[in-house]
């Protein structure tokens, strides 16, 4: 199934890794209360994303590989509410840009753990 030599190459990773770079940029902004709360939240889940496709892109068995993956859709998911709580709480008025990010990352992770599981039946 993987093809590439390392988890960098991967469209899914760079874009996750796109979207972590997004989220610090979005909460630099963010009030000092927050620096310890929302914030702090935020960047650990965002991180969690290309970070479980890394450790997930190695791991030999299947089920391992989508275990990891599920952990990066559970965080997507995670900073999902979040971008909904930034902007009802007024901390940005349009996170268009970084939810149509999330989405697209969201989009290509479903897909490639279809492709995994579809390899399987090949």
């Amino acid at each position: 199934m993987d093809k590439s030599a390392s988890f960098e190459n991967l469209i899914v990773w760079q874009k996750a890794h796109e979207f972590v770079l997004k989220v610090y940029k979005l909460t630099e902004n963010f009030p000092k209360s927050e620096t310890y709360g929302l914030s702090n939240q935020f960047r650990r889940a965002s991180v969690s994303i290309p970070a479980n496709i890394a450790e997930g892109y190695k791991k030999k068995s299947t089920k391992d590989k989508l275990r990891f993956f599920n952990v990066a859709q559970s965080s997507l998911e995670e900073c999902r509410y979040y971008l909904i709580l930034t902007k009802d709480l007024n901390y940005k008025e349009d996170v268009r840009e970084e939810t149509d990010l999330l989405v697209e990352v969201s989009k290509l992770l479903n897909g490639y753990c279809k492709a995994i599981l579809n390899s399987l039946t090949s």
